[in-house]
This record gives C-alpha cells, sequence and structure tokens, in this order.
C-alpha cells in the first residue's frame, strides 16, 4: 500500500453545514488549519465562516477588549480573517441580543456590552463561552474544492462535545474515530523532521 492511500479511508463525509465540524487531514501543513478542529457557524452558496475550537492562546480578555472585567476565559485564533476582531460562540441563547442559533444550545456572536453586563453581574461561566481572534472563511464553493482535495473530514458536532471544560484536542477527535485513524494520530506534525 503507497503512503498516499493511507490518508484516503473508507469515510462517509458528511456534507457541510452550518452546526458542524471539520477536521483537518493530518497532511494539511497550513499554519492556521494544522491538526484544526473548526465549527461551522454559516454556510451558504455564498460561503463558509466558522472558527477553530484547538488553539487556544493564553491572553487576558481584557488586553483584546477595552473596559471589560478581568475574567478567566476561553481564547483561541479564530481563523486567518480578520485576526484583529473578537467575536464568540456561547451557550447563553437568545438572552444577548444580535445572537444567532448555530445547533442546539450553540450560538454565535451578539453584543458585547450586554455580555459585559452579564459578566458583571456573575451570569457568566468560563465553559459557556468561548471568544476567537479572527475567523475562517472560504468563499462559494472554496471549501467544497478542499474537501475534494482531502483537506478536511465533516462530522457531527456531537462527535466532540463543543464548550465543554475538557479542552478538544485533534489527536484524541481522530482517535475516537477508530482503528483506521490510528496512521494519522501518529503521523508526525512535521514529517521532513524524521
Amino acid at each position: 500500500m503507497e503512503t498516499e492511500d493511507l490518508f484516503h479511508i473508507n469515510y462517509k463525509n458528511k456534507d457541510p453545514k452550518t452546526g458542524r465540524i471539520l477536521v483537518s487531514y493530518p497532511t494539511l501543513n497550513d499554519f492556521y488549519f494544522k491538526r484544526s478542529v473548526i465549527l461551522i457557524t454559516e454556510h451558504t452558496e455564498n460561503g463558509t465562516v466558522g472558527f477553530v475550537l484547538n488553539k487556544e492562546i493564553k491572553v487576558p480578555i481584557n488586553n483584546l477588549l477595552e473596559d471589560f472585567p478581568e475574567i478567566d476565559a476561553h481564547i483561541s485564533i479564530g481563523g486567518p480573517v480578520s485576526p484583529e476582531t473578537l467575536h464568540f460562540i456561547h451557550r447563553l441563547g437568545e438572552v444577548i441580543p444580535g445572537t444567532v442559533h448555530v445547533v442546539d444550545d450553540i450560538y454565535w456572536g451578539g453584543d458585547f456590552e450586554y455580555l459585559k453586563s452579564l459578566y458583571l453581574a456573575q451570569k457568566v461561566k468560563k465553559e459557556d463561552i468561548q471568544f476567537f481572534l479572527g475567523y475562517s472563511g472560504w468563499s462559494g464553493g472554496q471549501l467544497d474544492e478542499e474537501l475534494k482535495k482531502d483537506s478536511w473530514l465533516v462530522m457531527d458536532n456531537k462527535e466532540i462535545g463543543i464548550l465543554q471544560k475538557k479542552a478538544i484536542n485533534w489527536k484524541n477527535i481522530i482517535g475516537g474515530m477508530g482503528e483506521n485513524f490510528r496512521f494519522w494520530q501518529n503521523f508526525p506534525e512535521d514529517p521532513t523532521l524524521n
């Protein structure tokens, strides 16, 4: 069996749609997307928007938002588009004005000032929200082309547990997908160093 055949595993990719998850192939070597797990927050014929869930950084939130309470928050690099902007997903529902329902109990964005008031009233738990610097975006048809080139697996969000206390880990997700993916799990991040 040739090495490249090891990556073409018999896996029935689901269609990309809002609320589903993208998991990168181990051969995807992009700075933002290498070993990434992305929540799709919007998918239309005009394009796709999502956030990388597993690239957490240690930066205080009030370094990013002026006049925001000092809180312990999950902050990740959301993707390469507009890295100077701050976004969030949450489980606070439509309590936050301007929020968009993604799937199940997951919502996207909303009014930052209202969110600030919820933090000041101590009505937000750390595991209810995740912040992102930048986002991941694809123009219409671009993600479909990347799927054809074996850059991503598409799976349901229930298989990974978004906004849980435990951090999302690419290797653990791949390991939970079965014996056929064992090679992926052990594939070196930089094969040129072997």
